[in-house]
């Protein structure tokens, strides 16, 4: 493995990061997770870091804001100047926000759930910039509005819970830009948005860029993103900085081994879209499915919000439907409605496995529920941070299958992790002491422990990167070969969709507006919208950085 190339003098850098380490307190000892990183990031500049999940990228990211209060950091970094290793914290904090603003990887866990996102964006504004409350609430609806946020009078009044994964994301880059940063470390900043917002989101961010001047570090496993967007680019490997140059020069010229095994993890496409021996069933039907929210407070009750509108579909057991759209076109919602998880109020027919269920009281659901799981999208929030992994993934055992000693259940729970990629001897760690992609993958493991007939795939590899998002597909379509599981896959990526799906709907503002096996939509789509979702991926994956 190559040692890591000389980085440049650091007199016109804004930030100058050397020899960083950092390093955990454990179990066994200190851990030392990111050792020997040096790179400077320049005013005005665009750099990216890269590399498979657990490698150090996003540890790397939150030390250079001191994010870490149990982590020890060694080395230097300095950022106009300014001593970050030794800073006192009335001086970190009055950087943080301000000087320097983070776009995190998991938004649900970083907004507050008891404040309205308008509130905690209009707070930055305040506590950094001295603003009346007035004023900063029109500048945090200016902000909701120009990160893509529709109807952003309605939602600066909305709670975390009340929007979608992608909506989330995005008043998370709002609450970032607020104070019109130096620095922005985004990570993972487009993990959860569809293709045409994602290309809003990255534009907004090179407009904001040229206006104000303030340099981005990019923390992601996107690499056609990082192509088109990152003018520097390092890749981290095992908490190391293996390799960093000009971004088409690593691309198209990388010297260490790893880089190139990086770069060549492509998406192809795995399964043989065959239809289902006739006369199957189809594992789920959906008819005329309506769901409506409405947003009470004490004061007032506004008007309801349809999140999805006469919603028809169906398809084959033992096959893969993709449904695709932008972040609240009502993707989760119907995954939430056919699970009967919703807080919405659905009107219509739902049969899942030949058992209508829209109307069954939910002592008569219980026993169906094993037959039908689900791979949540952000997996911090879904996993419980006072279980460790061994409880969580086993957790429905007990339940389910109460004939299982606890011997049975801890060799059926190892067995689990080792399919998605995990060692069994991790069964006693918790969640904050594993990557966003780890995680995901222990929540496809708690799915997958009960051996269900349906599982609905929210958002199941946008953490991961491309390495690993392949390792999680090609396990996905092998059990669906061995088990004859039909899957539900809602996702923003169409190349995943591709990947394993057989058929595909494209919802629109809560309908659904084309539908069809994978090859003909995404190949010669009829519907204008369907033709925006698939200009927006060319165009992200078609632009080099200037």
């Amino acid at each position: 493995m190559p040692s890591t190339p000389a980085v440049a003098e650091p007199d016109a850098a804004l930030l100058s990061v050397r020899d960083l380490s950092v390093t955990f307190p454990g179990v066994t000892g200190p851990v030392k997770v990111v050792e020997g990183v040096s790179f400077d990031i320049a005013r005005g500049s665009r750099h990216a870091l890269v590399g498979e999940s657990g490698s150090g990228k996003s540890v790397t990211a939150q030390a250079l804001m001191r994010l870490h209060p149990d982590a020890s950091v060694g080395g230097s970094i300095r950022f106009d100047g300014i001593d970050i290793v030794g800073a006192a914290p009335a001086q970190l904090r009055s950087l943080r926000g301000r000087r320097i603003a983070m776009i995190f990887q998991e938004p649900m866990a970083a907004l507050n759930p008891l404040y309205s996102i308008g509130d905690q964006i209009s707070e930055v504004l305040i506590v950094h910039q001295a603003d009346r409350r007035e004023a900063a609430r029109r500048k945090a609806i200016a902000l909701l509005d120009r990160c893509g946020i529709r109807e952003p009078e309605r939602r600066y009044d909305s709670f975390p819970h009340q929007l979608s994964g992608g909506q989330r994301q995005r008043a998370m880059i709002a609450m970032a830009l607020a104070c019109d940063p130096d620095l922005v470390i985004a990570d993972e900043p487009t993990t959860a948005l569809d293709v045409t917002v994602q290309a809003r989101i990255m534009a907004l961010l090179r407009e904001l860029q040229d206006e104000r001047g303030m340099a981005i570090l990019l923390i992601t496993h996107d690499l056609p993103l990082v192509r088109s967007f990152a003018q520097q680019v390092g890749v981290m490997h095992r908490g190391k900085l293996i390799e960093q140059g000009p971004t088409e020069e690593i691309f198209e010229r990388p010297k260490a081994d790893y880089t190139r095994r990086l770069l060549g993890a492509r998406l192809e496409p795995m399964v043989d879209p065959a239809p289902a021996p006739a006369g199957t069933p189809p594992i789920v039907r959906v008819d005329h499915l309506r769901c409506t929210f409405g947003q009470r407070r004490w004061w007032s009750r506004t008007q309801p919000f349809v999140a999805l509108d006469d919603v028809s579909l169906q398809w084959p057991t033992g096959q893969t439907l993709g449904v695709v759209g932008e972040s609240g076109s009502g993707k989760t919602t119907l995954a939430m409605a056919i699970l009967r998880l919703s807080q919405a109020r659905c009107e219509g027919r739902i049969d899942v496995d030949r058992t209508r269920i829209d109307q069954l009281e939910q002592r008569a659901l219980r026993p169906i529920r094993r037959r039908m799981q689900m791979v949540f999208q952000d997996p911090f929030n879904a996993l419980s941070p006072r279980m460790t992994v061994g409880s969580i993934v086993g957790e429905g055992l007990e339940l389910h299958r109460p004939e299982l000693d606890r011997e049975a259940r801890a060799g059926v729970v190892a067995q689990a992790l080792v399919e998605v990629g995990l060692d069994a001897s991790m069964v006693g760690r918790y969640p904050h002491e594993f990557s966003g992609g780890q995680r995901q993958r222990i929540a496809i493991a708690r799915a997958l422990v009960l051996e269900p007939r349906l599982l609905i795939l929210d958002e199941p590899t946008s953490a991961l990167d491309a390495t690993v998002q392949r390792q999680v597909l090609e396990l996905i379509v092998d059990l669906q070969r061995r088990r004859g599981l039909s899957y539900l896959l809602i996702t923003h990526d169409l190349d995943v969709v591709r990947a394993i799906a057989h058929r595909v709907v494209v919802l629109k503002d809560g309908r659904l507006v084309e539908e069809g096996a994978v090859g003909d939509i995404l190949d010669n789509p009829r519907d204008p919208y369907t033709r925006t979702l698939l200009g927006a991926v060319r165009a992200l994956q078609g632009e080099t950085a200037s």
